[in-house]
């Protein structure tokens, strides 16, 4: 995993050699196999990495010199992509879909809903929407809310109390 370079109130600070990055506490080892203490912080560039290492009792930092080598499970090990930004699809990619079409966010999206909707006349629950949440905001009769959670029932023919959103009645539609 790595090699010693100085000890440092009572840590060891170490440089890795591995492209991967160690969790934290995870446990360090000598190469025969004995553990010397737990990964405490990871630090410097994502391409230099440093680390520290908290030693067990009885393992004193200042005892190991420059270059001795210390070990680490391989399970104990994140790929360097899971810190890097996800590269950008090109554009007229298709995104990928969030599972029951749910988006996150942003305003106008018809929340569980979907978007579109069947624009019948019973206030047609978008694609993929669970039960008891209804409404979706374009296009759709009844039900629908302001645009970003859906309404409430909204199988109910769109009068009623249970239209949900602020536009009620029929056509309550969404923004």
């Amino acid at each position: 995993m790595g090699t010693f370079l100085h000890a440092s109130e009572g840590e060891m600070v170490c440089e890795s050699i591995n492209p991967k990055i160690p969790y934290f506490n995870a446990p360090i080892y000598l190469e025969n196999k004995t553990a010397i203490g737990k990964v405490d912080e990871i630090l410097g560039p994502i391409n230099q990495l440093y680390f520290t290492i908290k030693t067990q009792e009885g393992i004193q930092a200042t005892s190991f010199k420059s270059g001795d080598k210390f070990y680490i499970g391989g399970d104990k090990l994140l790929p360097l992509e899971k810190f890097l930004p996800k590269p950008k699809a090109p554009p007229g990619a298709a995104k990928p879909k969030r599972a029951g079409g749910a988006s996150r966010g942003g305003p106008m999206r018809g929340g569980r809903g979907g978007r579109g909707g069947r624009g019948d006349s019973r206030g047609g629950r978008g694609r993929g929407a669970p039960r008891g949440r209804g409404g979706s905001s374009f296009g759709s009769r009844g039900g629908g809310g302001f645009g970003t959670r859906g309404g409430g029932y909204s199988g109910s023919r769109g009068s009623g109390a249970n239209s949900g959103g602020l536009g009620r009645g029929r056509g309550g539609g969404g923004y």
